[in-house]
């Protein structure tokens, strides 16, 4: 699959995935929104009623006391005229007994103050002005009398109590213990069943009263209601509600979203962690194939040189001259070692598979394994009028480290300062070793074609390889450096790169000291 195809295709689905997770978010915040204000207006609805409650009492008491007072004055007057003047009864007031309960006659306590003017009904054998149809729009009228002017006087008894009870204290008018029932009663009515604390804020500012278990938390998201909305703007009274726990119970409505969110953002994780492997399994059969094409013009070469050679040994004129025959014995043998060379760096993938190399440890002097490997690379560096210049200053070299895999470590970064020198200078490699603090520290320095800097974190990644410009000027399969990281990670050290472009490329090797294994 081309990588453009793969680019859009992970577009596409990454938009698709973003826009289901905006749309997701979206929704659970239209949710919040709607359900606060749902939540709002019911509350606001019950403490509307409960104002109306709590001035529907405040009334009640008004109108009860003012009856009350009235009915015991009228009756002191009544039984006052019967014990003076027998004679005398003008009806004030009169209670009528029903089942052995007491009922107050209002209309006699209206009469006394403006005596009925009820006409008589006269029947006359006359056409005149007494007769029964004059009689009952007499009737009709006085009644309507009556009740304006008992509505008058209800409508004076509640202008009094309006102006009278504006100017008296917020404790005297409202009984907080019915509050505190009007105003549960008020919110399960409303569907809201949460626990709430309140108080009362008098016309001064000052808090008259708090519910006994009240609680701060939730203060700042509280709600205001006049109690008396009807009182001067100066004299109005506040009751203040508020719910701990009203957050919770807004987020609550809305969990059922939780985990369908949860569940997007992990698809769009997996989904982006599943196109990464798909670019990096993509790079890797690319590198893979350069792979194959280098491994195939690395043996093609050494295949050759033994073909030709045998071809050769079969002249007879070959066998004639001892001097021929060994140098092409010399050849075949040589190209042989290299073949096998280029077969081992082929089998170490397989150690890459396994993730652990199996490593044959004992007791090493790292300068005198060194020193070895330099006597045998300097032949090699002499042939392109290069020189290695060696710096062993390590007290203690002692290492426990598999000898064979640390010849080839420090062998594969010799032959790499070989491969990338420059064409127009000697080359010069420098080995070092000293000692730091529980470890052995050992560095290879060259003043080859460097490193870019962009290339330098990858050149310990399997399969890597600097592009050069030409993919067969520099032999070898990508494998080298990943193998030396490998090793060096087994012995428990580590191994890092400096290198300046046209300058050269130093690596640095640390490794545990035998007593601190």
């Amino acid at each position: 699959m081309k990588k453009s195809t793969i680019w859009i295709l992970g577009i596409v689905m990454g938009l698709s995935f973003l826009s289901l997770l905006y749309l997701q978010v979206s929704y659970i915040e239209e949710m919040v929104k709607t359900r606060k204000e749902q939540f709002d207006s019911a509350v606001r609805n019950s403490l509307g009623q409960v104002s109306k409650d709590v001035e529907y009492a405040e009334t009640q008491r008004w109108l009860i006391e003012d009856i009350t007072e009235t009915e015991r004055k009228a009756l002191a007057a009544n039984s006052s005229m019967q014990e003076g003047d027998p004679t005398q009864q003008t009806p004030g007031f009169k209670m009528n007994y029903r089942n052995g309960k007491g009922y107050t006659d209002f209309e006699q306590r209206v009469m006394t103050d403006k005596p009925s003017e009820l006409p008589k009904a006269l029947i006359s054998p006359y056409r005149g002005t007494k007769t029964i149809p004059e009689t009952s729009r007499s009737l009709m009228e006085a009644v309507k009398n009556r009740y304006l002017y008992q509505r008058e006087l209800l409508n004076e008894v509640a202008w009094q109590m309006i102006y009278q009870a504006s100017d008296k204290s917020i404790g005297d008018r409202v009984r907080f213990r019915d509050l505190d029932h009007y105003l549960q009663l008020s919110l399960f009515n409303n569907s809201i069943d949460l626990p709430y604390h309140f108080s009362v804020i008098d016309r001064d500012g000052r808090i008259v009263y708090r519910c006994a278990d009240y609680d701060t938390k939730g203060e700042d998201e509280s709600y205001q209601q006049a109690l008396f909305p009807n009182d001067p703007p100066a004299k109005i009274s506040v009751l203040k509600v508020h719910f701990p726990g009203r957050k919770d119970y807004i987020f609550d409505s809305i969990s059922f979203m939780i985990p369908s969110l949860i569940f997007t953002m992990v698809l769009l994780v997996t989904f982006i962690f599943t196109i990464y492997i798909v670019f990096r399994q993509k790079k890797l059969t690319e590198m893979k194939n350069d792979f194959i094409n280098n491994m195939t013009h690395e043996f093609k070469t050494p295949i050759s040189t033994i073909s030709l050679a045998a071809q050769m040994l079969k002249d007879p004129a070959v066998g004639k001259s001892p001097q021929m025959f060994q140098h092409i014995s010399g050849v075949i043998n040589d190209e042989t070692k290299r073949l096998r060379f280029q077969v081992e760096k082929v089998l170490q993938m397989s150690m890459f598979d396994r993730q652990k190399a199996t490593l044959k440890m004992k007791e090493i002097d790292a300068n005198e394994l060194i020193s070895g490997v330099i006597n045998t690379f300097a032949l090699k560096v002499e042939r392109y009028n290069g020189k290695i210049t060696s710096n062993l200053e390590a007290t203690d070299p002692v290492i426990f480290a598999d000898e064979m895999h640390i010849t080839n470590v420090i062998f594969n970064l010799m032959d790499n300062a070989v491969k990338y020198k420059k064409p127009e200078e000697d080359l010069e490699l420098k080995v070092k070793t000293w000692n730091e603090p529980g470890k052995l520290m050992i560095s290879i320095q060259d003043n080859g074609i460097g490193i870019k800097k962009e290339n330098l974190k990858k050149i310990f990644e399997k399969f890597y390889r600097v592009h050069t410009g030409n993919l067969h000027d520099v032999k070898g399969f990508g494998l080298g450096l990943a193998y030396v990281k490998k090793i060096i990670m087994d012995h428990k050290g580590t191994i890092r790169a400096e290198s300046d472009v046209n300058v050269g490329t130093k690596f640095i090797i640390a490794l545990p000291l035998l007593k601190n294994n």
